[in-house]
């Protein structure tokens, strides 16, 4: 194996934060989630998820959608396809570190 083949460089830097990676699972297994689903599975606070959830914005992992329901304001959250597929290599990327032990 040659430096260049080994898994590690298949890994996204941006999920290296357990945090982005923590959210990003919590999106890939749902189309979208309430951003208070997402706080509270990842035990986060508010203002944290929602610094973090910028950062997967604007590098194309998420889409935050602003709305209402009746009369109060919602916020989800949803990964873009091009999300679902960095976390898929990162994914595979891990599991092939793992297997190489």
């Amino acid at each position: 194996m040659t430096r260049s083949d080994h898994p590690r460089h298949e890994l996204a830097p941006l999920l290296a934060s357990p945090v982005r990676l923590s959210i990003v699972a919590a999106l890939a297994a749902n189309d979208r989630a309430e951003f208070a689903f997402v706080r509270d599975l990842v035990e986060i606070t508010d203002s944290a998820l929602s610094r973090q959830a910028t950062t997967l914005e604007e590098a194309g992992f998420l889409e935050i959608v602003k709305g209402h329901v009746g009369r109060r304001p919602r916020t989800w959250l949803a990964l873009t396809e091009h999300g679902r597929a960095v976390y898929a290599r990162h994914m595979t990327a891990l599991r092939s570190i793992v297997d190489l032990s």
